[in-house]
């Protein structure tokens, strides 16, 4: 059994659903040497979450922003947490529907995703900065 495990600084990213597929895959160049395992990735944030879905066409993700902001909407009217401004509370909710992990299946020294789905990295805040990451592979 063969495990690796990393904690990288993704680059910072504006709000929104952005894939970060690849921004992974460079980080594990010693991937090609897992024949079969799984790949767990957990965001150390709470302001940020993962999630996997479409790849291919960009209006998904303007459309998981735009859904995500009918549904928790930056009124801070509605909340007592706000003393980093009115996307505080909202980005600890929104993370939390989303989830902080997500696990892919290894395959072949490859991330054995469907066709059409990539990893997203949610941003929920204004001004999130870089999120940390960190990646545990397993397999042989």
């Amino acid at each position: 059994m063969k495990f690796i495990q990393k904690e990288i600084k993704l680059s910072a990213k504006s709000r929104g659903f952005h894939l970060i597929t690849n921004e992974i895959l460079g980080h594990l160049p010693e991937l090609h040497e897992v024949e079969v395992g799984v790949a767990h990735i957990f965001i150390q944030h709470t302001s940020a979450g993962l999630t996997i879905n479409e790849n291919a066409d960009p209006s998904v993700r303007r459309d998981f922003e735009a859904h995500f902001n009918r549904m928790v909407p930056e009124d801070s009217s509605l909340f007592e947490h706000t003393l980093e401004g009115s996307d505080d509370m909202t980005s600890h909710i929104k993370s939390s529907l989303l989830g902080q992990s997500v696990s892919v299946p290894v395959s072949r020294g490859r991330f054995n995703l469907g066709t059409w789905q990539g990893i997203y990295l949610c941003e929920h805040r204004n001004y999130g900065g870089s999120r940390k990451i960190v990646i545990t592979v397993y397999g042989s």
